[in-house]
């Protein structure tokens, strides 16, 4: 069951830490690559705010984006805004999305994202939570996958397993986390053929699954590493 409520207390939360830790770096630090490639800090804090205002069109019924050049158009104009105007920009555009969110609606409800994705009403306040937690640590600036919770982790495992579950460019994937309070299991991929078994701490499944390290700390039994598509 997807509980709303408490992910947008979830989002909350990561946003504070996020907007604690931007508030550390200075204009030199901002126009730092961060880890994503081609893409310097700046890119990311300007999409983190633009994606706050796409995911209230979504939560209001309108298109989240007005088209993929227009999004891409918006991320370049603001990335290389000073430190002051991108953390007032994303503190402001936070605000919006948590305070569009926290209107009584109906949570069961059908929205449609980019390209055509549909998905519940009720799981837009944890796809925004994925933007936040996974963007700060796409920063570089301390904040790292191990860093997130284990509820966060389990979910996002869950979330992308399903978004790779019937994938053709996917092979059977059985994937188990390891470790700590691991043991959970998750299948994804193509529905035929045997599966692949991919193990290891959740926080590397997670960062595989999300195309943020190489799986070099997961074990596949002696059989390669799938190579993933991009998401």
């Amino acid at each position: 069951m997807i509980d709303h409520v408490h992910d947008l207390a979830a989002v909350r939360e990561a946003t504070d830490r996020l907007l604690s830790a931007i508030g550390d770096l200075d204009n030199a630090a901002v126009a730092e690559p961060s880890r994503l490639p081609g893409w310097t800090r700046g890119h990311l804090l300007a999409h983190l705010a633009r994606n706050a205002d796409a995911l209230v069109n979504v939560l209001e019924g309108r298109p989240m984006y007005v088209s993929g050049e227009a999004r891409e158009a918006d991320i370049e104009r603001d990335a290389p805004r000073p430190l002051e105007v991108q953390l007032a920009d994303l503190r402001d555009s936070s605000a919006r999305f948590l305070r569009t969110a926290g209107v009584p609606a109906d949570w069961s409800r059908t929205i449609e994202m980019r390209n055509g994705v549909t998905d519940s009403a009720a799981r837009v306040p944890f796809r925004r939570l994925v933007e936040v937690e996974l963007h700060h640590v796409d920063l570089g600036i301390g904040y790292e996958l191990t860093d997130l919770s284990e509820e966060f982790t389990a979910r996002e495992i869950e979330f992308l397993s399903e978004r790779f579950t019937g994938n053709p460019g996917v092979p059977a994937l059985r994937l188990k986390a390891t470790g700590g309070k691991g043991g959970k299991q998750w299948s994804t991929g193509r529905f035929e053929g045997e599966p692949v078994s991919v193990s290891g701490p959740p926080a590397a499944l997670m960062g595989w699954l999300a195309g943020r390290c190489d799986g070099s700390d997961l074990e596949t039994g002696g059989a390669p590493l799938p190579a993933l598509p991009p998401l």
